[in-house]
């Protein structure tokens, strides 16, 4: 069924302000959702998980699907897969939900809230498992093995087996920055290890149970659609207020001629930010596995925030309160990286929510206009 047409000329049309759209907790966030969803007259769906919150509360993907039963054409839209991030993602799908975009008789954008459930409820970037869902989807037969030369040689600074405290990390990390170069740091860290299961960046020795019933769902639903564009939502890289957006090599539309086509930079394109590093693993190559038989464009969404170092730094720290710690919320080292990966100032948080709905619907009025698309 048709949603009542709006343009895309303003990003949060009869939208209460952005501070208002974020949540103070997962269930606050997954009840807003699922409110606003039925209010749009979308279809939802649930995904559960067996891992449960802080309180013992049940924890689930939720979907908001809007537009046609059997879409030809199809904005996947996702948020939270790595867990604290989804504060910014949330109020992002909030607000497409409370104005969503035309969207066609052959069409659908399906919104997914909070890939990774445990890691918002529990303020982690990880999950129930110290996975990082975004290093995760290895292709069938890859080794659930490996870690970069440099990680190894940096782990015990960066997975320290105490408690949080003081310990001269930023001089100690500032050497090895002067010694290898930012990039190659930031690469050697975060392109993802399977080797260490209570560090950083660790992608896991299987698939997880939240990622295998979502690429089921997928397929079980959306099997039959023609033309994919599938948009991921993230925060914590790239300069504060601003966007960093990241395509998936191998998309179907070459990055330049999408870097055109929705009038933005992208990184790794003429005129785009660098990429910051090259990752295993990452959500990006399942979809072009699922939607084996369609045209599938990605693309990585990241809010930035704070210096990598920072952010770092409060990835650390949380992650030695939960395996050092009690690992329970109430702590410094999780309002930290809460700050890191979803600051608190209001401009930052308005800028954020009106880049992520701009970004959506500029997608689906490219993706849904029918002259570039008639042949799919």
């Amino acid at each position: 069924m048709p949603i009542a047409a709006a343009s895309s000329a303003c990003c949060c049309r009869r939208v209460t302000l952005p501070a208002d759209l974020f949540s103070p907790d997962y269930l606050t966030a997954r009840e807003r959702f699922c409110a606003t969803a039925r209010a749009a007259g979308a279809q939802l769906h649930a995904i559960a998980i067996d891992a449960c919150g802080p309180n013992a509360e049940a924890l689930g993907i939720d979907i908001a699907w809007l537009g046609a039963a059997h879409p030809q054409r199809l904005l996947l839209h996702s948020s939270g897969l790595h867990g604290v991030e989804a504060y910014a993602g949330s109020a992002v799908q909030l607000a497409l939900l409370a104005d969503p975009p035309n969207i066609g008789a052959n069409d659908a954008m399906v919104l997914v809230h909070v890939l990774n459930p445990w890691g918002m409820a529990w303020l982690r970037r990880t999950n129930e498992n110290n996975v990082d869902l975004n290093r995760n989807f290895l292709h069938d037969g890859e080794s659930w093995s490996g870690a970069h030369p440099l990680y190894r040689a940096l782990n015990s600074l960066i997975n320290p087996e105490s408690p949080p405290g003081f310990d001269a990390f930023m001089p100690r990390i500032a050497w090895f920055v002067a010694r290898h170069g930012m990039g190659a740091l930031i690469q050697a860290i975060a392109e993802g290890q399977y080797d260490y299961p209570r560090g950083l960046f660790y992608g896991g020795n299987v698939l997880q149970q939240g990622p295998a019933h979502y690429l089921a769902w997928l397929q079980q639903h959306l099997s039959g659609v023609r033309r994919v564009f599938a948009l991921d939502l993230h925060s914590g890289l790239g300069r504060w207020g601003g966007e960093m957006l990241i395509p998936e090599p191998g998309n179907i539309t070459t990055a330049n001629m999408l870097s055109r086509a929705l009038r933005r930079s992208l990184a790794g394109v003429a005129g785009g930010d660098a990429v910051a590093y090259t990752t295993r693993g990452d959500i990006g190559l399942a979809m072009t596995r699922v939607f084996s038989g369609a045209r599938v464009d990605y693309l990585t969404q990241e809010l930035g925030t704070y210096s990598p170092l920072r952010v770092l730094h409060a990835l650390r720290e949380e992650n030695r309160w939960h395996h050092s710690g009690s690992g329970g919320v109430d702590h410094s080292a999780k309002r930290r990286l809460l700050e890191a990966l979803c600051p608190e100032d209001s401009t930052w948080r308005a800028q954020g929510v009106k880049l992520g709905v701009s970004l959506a619907l500029d997608t689906t009025a490219w993706l849904f206009e029918e002259e570039h698309n008639d042949g799919l």
